[in-house]
């Protein structure tokens, strides 16, 4: 697979997969509306429940801006639906086990966890506009204030 590299005022790259809702998903499907596309490592994780529960917190502010919230990681939808149970969640979860949308936004990157490396995804947003044109690009996100920032910004 070619690696492209994204940058802000580029279209976003299209694609397809199986949501929360057992949907599938196109972010083309959103065209018209603002949308936070963020990419987090692994469902009821510390950081990853941390994130999506400041997502919820604003979630009215995000609405109000016509935006919506999409998160993407590699779990599956039955651990999507644990994840969502758990924290109330009022948004889309997407599933990408065969990472092919993680590839394409390039947020899977080398880590070293426990002294031994591997491929896991590295926490990241990407605010895409109502044209499907990404508007700003987050990576190597850290939790707090991320979220109230990036509402402020919208």
């Amino acid at each position: 697979m070619e690696n492209i590299i994204l940058e802000e005022g580029m279209k976003a790259p299209d694609f397809t997969l199986m949501g929360s809702d057992k949907k599938e998903h196109k972010l083309s499907d959103y065209t018209g509306k603002k949308v936070i596309l963020y990419f987090y490592p692994k469902d009821n994780t510390p950081g990853c429940s941390l994130e999506a529960q400041n997502f919820k917190a604003h979630i009215d502010e995000i609405n109000e801006k016509d935006a919506v919230v999409i998160g993407i990681s590699r779990d599956t939808l039955k651990s999507h639906d644990k994840f969502i149970e758990k924290y109330d969640l009022p948004f889309l979860l997407l599933s990408d086990t065969e990472e092919v949308v993680c590839n394409l936004y390039g947020v899977l990157k080398e880590k070293t966890m426990f002294g031994k490396k591997c491929f896991g995804i590295e926490r990241s947003t990407f605010v895409i506009g109502k044209d499907m044109t990404i508007e700003k690009i987050y990576r190597k996100v850290k939790v707090a204030g991320h979220v109230e920032g990036l509402v402020c910004s919208l």
